[in-house]
């Protein structure tokens, strides 16, 4: 016998929990890269041995200030960059054309406690939206007109609930986060892959450390050597832990569980890709516009490139919400 469905609070904090997992391991893995830089390149030793290098770790404290100014920069002009590549059309307030999608979000505001977000229409007759924003008071949801002709009112609901979600749960503001860590981690493994100074006296104070600094330096080489791989694969993680969140945070929102996982189905019927939204902001989108089949797949290659859960998954989780059969 399979274990019982999670309802919606149980999936909550079993899908917080997985995000501060992943993250804190992506900080570990940046602190791994760039610490074993300072001690095996420059000749850092923390305060120990005879010092032979630089009295800081440099290389670390420089990737992290980059890194933050990289996430600076995402934060304050992504949204803008990120409407402005898929075309998309302000709403103006009670335009009648679209009063349907704008009482939804009223109602959704209301449930949730959030400021009303900016509404943005995407010129593409494919069925999806997304969200995006540094915090609730600057976010904006972008709806393609294929997901309004698409979605009853409920199911419309449902859809605006997980863009919501995102936005209450900050997620927008922790990928930015996650994009400056990946910068940090490949800044860190190009230097160390390109500076020939690995095997000279710079080591001196690992050495003093017997086999724990080489068996450190083993793991510090295969680290370097696997940064791009290892990096994808947690940034990937985490933006499937905050989809499977926004989908029971959304729920929490509307308590109809179901109206969300109906309208996944019919998002996932489409068949033409979102054309005009790009690869580059596909993981913010509700389901990749790009139409991958890897994310409909679960794996090591999917955990590597897939960046939504799969569907079907989603869905199965949704109507145990509802404590309905599957």
């Amino acid at each position: 016998m399979g274990s019982p469905p999670l309802n919606i609070l149980d999936q909550q904090a079993a899908n917080r929990r997985n995000t501060v997992l992943v993250m804190v391991t992506f900080a570990l893995f940046v602190g791994c890269i760039g610490y074993g830089l300072d001690v095996f390149l420059l000749g850092f030793n923390g305060g120990g041995g005879v010092h032979t290098g630089f009295p800081s770790p440099i290389a670390t404290l420089c990737a992290i200030g980059l890194g933050s100014v990289s996430a600076f920069w995402g934060l304050h002009g992504g949204a803008a960059a990120v409407l402005g590549s898929s075309n998309a059309q302000p709403v103006t307030p009670g335009d009648p054309k679209f009063r349907q999608l704008q009482n939804v979000v009223e109602e959704m505001c209301i449930a949730s406690g959030l400021p009303r977000p900016r509404l943005y229409i995407v010129p593409d007759p494919d069925p999806n939206a997304f969200a995006t924003g540094k915090d609730p008071d600057h976010a904006c949801i972008a709806v393609t007109e294929g997901l309004l002709a698409t979605l009853n009112r409920e199911e419309l609901q449902g859809v605006i609930a997980h863009e919501m979600s995102h936005i209450r749960n900050y997620d927008i503001r922790l990928m930015t986060v996650v994009a400056a860590l990946i910068g940090a981690v490949m800044l860190l493994a190009e230097f160390g892959l390109r500076t020939p100074r690995l095997g000279t006296g710079r080591r001196s104070g690992s050495s003093q450390r017997g086999g724990g600094g080489l068996l450190f330096l083993a793991i510090w080489l295969v680290a370097i050597i696997l940064a791009p791989l290892i990096s994808q694969i947690l940034a990937m993680a985490v933006a499937r832990q905050r989809e499977f969140l926004a989908d029971a945070s959304g729920a929490e929102l509307t308590r109809n569980p179901s109206a969300l996982a109906s309208a996944l189905q019919k998002i996932s019927a489409a068949e033409a890709p979102t054309r005009s939204i790009k690869k580059g902001t596909a993981h913010l989108c509700i389901e990749d516009p790009l139409g991958r089949e890897v994310n409909d797949r679960e794996g090591f290659f999917a955990n590597l490139f897939a960046t939504h859960p799969p569907i079907e998954k989603r869905i199965t989780l949704l109507r145990g919400m509802a404590y309905q059969h599957v």
